[in-house]
């Protein structure tokens, strides 16, 4: 999709940060994508730059066999910015010498600015940055000048400011590099000329011209789940095609509270979407009746789901509207794991999307936020008119409550879940945290214990709460909720919830814990 005609493309060698340097240049409003070093050279011209960003990784290019990038962009005639080992794969592919450092680099440092360069514009004669590299370059290619150091560093940035290239060893995309962002602006802005004009309206409008374009005059189907992904996705198809799209929603069994009536408030009677809704709870919860396996429970939904989900979508198709093709919520981050090179990632996580679907059923994908991170996904909900209340959901797994509740499954300890996961959900949003936290959640555990209600004897469930801060789920810490939170939440619970008797709060990281507990 040509969202936009000016754009940064982020050659990807494999550093862990390279993920945020995209992130940085949309916050500038400058659309970029993240291809891999080893893209070929018709793929690097296609893609029509306005400049070129080479990533820092793990490698060194004094190792055999190290990652190099095609020499076409040294040769499109655009700008060119190397970070970290970018820098010295600009260094030894255009004549330069790059050697091991006498002393590595890593964490803070500061740099000082030796000339006057349009990276540094507006920037002060010292800058702190963050280092991370064990090699360095010795000697400059043809053409370059140094314009900042450091004690370990001569050539900390550098620059061939009639070819327009620029390198520098720290990290500018990092939040330990405090002014990283405005040497990002000045590279985009000044240097490449880009206007920062792209925008989450603009995505719209070329994203449902688009899905126009692929769909034609055919039939779409959606698995609706009431999340920020698949509630963007459809509302942008919508869009696009009108009432040729079908809304699936299949209520499990396993939903949170007041769930099923958001989806069907919000998207059928606000929004208007044509959509369907599929009570299977009886059929989900027959199958996992007496299973404890977390892994099986997985699997037994997921096997489930799409069997109804294909009974649904024949009954459709009997009925004059057979679809070619299946909206799904794919993001961008799914999109550059599975072309990461040397990442930290490798593989897209199955529960990000509808697994098997498309194989099983022939459908032909529509995935409009394909180019889109999380938060500018909401930030497109927002755009569309999405309530809040969808685009500022937290995560929900893909097998629901049935993970939640440890053990069997039941409708009976469904419900009280239920009840203790609102109180959560109401306490959390009183408290000014719920955006805050990356998820906030109860667990039903498979532990009974004794306690003392009134003057009678109870022998009842244990109920953990869960609270994690995260920018991406990759990793998080546990949240230091305030006590006196933790507080109501316990007295609450134990009071208002019949079968509960005893409260524990969930202090453990990830990793080496999961988000989850199964």
């Amino acid at each position: 999709m040509d969202i936009h005609s000016e754009k940064i493309l982020i050659l990807d060698f494999g550093s862990q940060y390279t993920q945020l340097i995209a992130r940085r240049l949309r916050e500038l409003g400058v659309y970029c994508e993240i291809h891999p070093c080893t893209a070929k050279a018709e793929a690097i011209r296609a893609f029509r730059p306005r400049g070129v960003v080479l990533s820092g990784g793990p490698a060194s290019v004094l190792a055999e066999g190290s990652p190099r990038c095609d020499r076409v962009v040294f040769e499109l005639g655009v700008p060119v910015l190397g970070i970290c080992y970018g820098l010295q794969v600009f260094a030894a592919e255009l004549g330069g010498r790059v050697d091991q450092a006498a002393h590595r680099e890593f964490g803070p440092a500061t740099i000082e600015v030796k000339a006057t360069s349009p990276l540094f514009q507006g920037l002060p004669a010292t800058l702190d940055v963050w280092m991370s590299h064990g090699d360095r370059v010795e000697a400059l290619p043809p053409g370059f000048e140094p314009i900042a150091a450091t004690a370990s560093a001569p050539y900390a940035a550098v620059e061939d400011r009639a070819r327009r290239f620029y390198g520098v060893q720290f990290h500018p995309e990092v939040v330990h590099t405090p002014r990283g962002k405005d040497v990002l602006r000045n590279f985009a802005y000044g240097v490449c000329g880009c206007s920062g004009t792209w925008s989450m309206r603009g995505y719209a409008e070329a994203a449902v011209e688009q899905i126009r374009a692929q769909v034609k005059d055919g039939h779409v189907i959606c698995a609706l789940s009431g999340g920020v992904d698949s509630a963007v996705a459809a509302l942008l198809v919508h869009r696009a095609i009108g009432d040729r799209l079908r809304c699936i929603f299949v209520d499990n069994g396993v939903l949170r509270a007041g769930e099923r009536q958001q989806v069907e408030d919000v998207f059928g009677a606000m929004f208007h979407l044509p959509l369907v809704t599929v009570d299977a709870s009886r059929r989900f919860l027959g199958a996992l009746a007496g299973v404890t396996d977390p892994e099986r429970k997985r699997k037994i939904i997921g096997h489930e789901f799409i069997a109804v989900f294909e009974q649904e979508v024949e009954r459709l198709a009997a009925h004059g509207a057979r679809a070619k093709f299946l909206v799904q919520g794919t993001l961008y981050p799914d999109v550059i794991e599975s072309v990461s090179f040397r990442g930290p990632s490798a593989t897209i996580k199955s529960h990000h999307n509808v697994g098997g679907l498309p194989e099983k059923m022939n459908l032909s994908l529509v995935e409009p936020l394909r180019e889109l991170f999380k938060d500018e996904v909401r930030q497109l909900g927002l755009e569309l008119g999405l309530p809040e209340a969808i685009v500022r959901r937290q995560p929900f797994p893909g097998p629901g409550l049935a993970i939640r509740v440890l053990g069997e499954v039941t409708e009976e300890r469904l419900a009280v879940l239920r009840r203790a996961d609102t109180i959560v959900q109401e306490e959390v949003r009183a408290a000014g945290l719920y955006e805050k936290l990356w998820q906030g959640f109860a667990v039903l555990l498979p532990v009974r214990s004794v306690g003392v209600m009134g003057d009678e004897r109870t022998y009842e469930s244990t109920c953990a709460i869960r609270a994690v801060e995260s920018t991406d789920g990759m990793t998080g810490d546990w949240a230091r909720l305030p006590y006196d939170l933790l507080a109501r939440l316990s007295s609450r619970i134990i009071n208002e919830v019949r079968g509960i008797n005893r409260v524990v709060y969930d202090i453990s990281s990830k990793p080496p814990a999961t988000i989850e507990w199964e």
